[in-house]
């Protein structure tokens, strides 16, 4: 069991790492567009895939937390 959670966790962790680095790809990508327009109105479709991405982490880390805690219940 406890080496099932262990491998769901390393997997969260990369989850996370995937969706952290997406997140700030859109952020410089909705800078550059706004640095090039002047505008910033027209990175309204990056600003949401920024917004999705880092939802996305903060789900993966809470998940993560939960496996954390369920190996510690399990190792006592």
């Amino acid at each position: 069991m406890t080496y099932f959670l262990v491998a769901v966790l390393a997997v969260l962790c990369v989850l996370v790492v995937v969706s952290l680095v997406r997140g700030v790809i859109a952020f410089l990508k909705t800078t550059k567009i706004d640095l090039e327009t002047g505008e910033g109105e027209t990175a309204t479709d990056m600003q949401l895939l920024q917004n999705k991405a880092m939802f996305a982490r903060i789900k993966y880390q809470a998940l993560a937390i939960v496996v954390v805690a369920i190996i510690l219940l399990a190792a006592r």
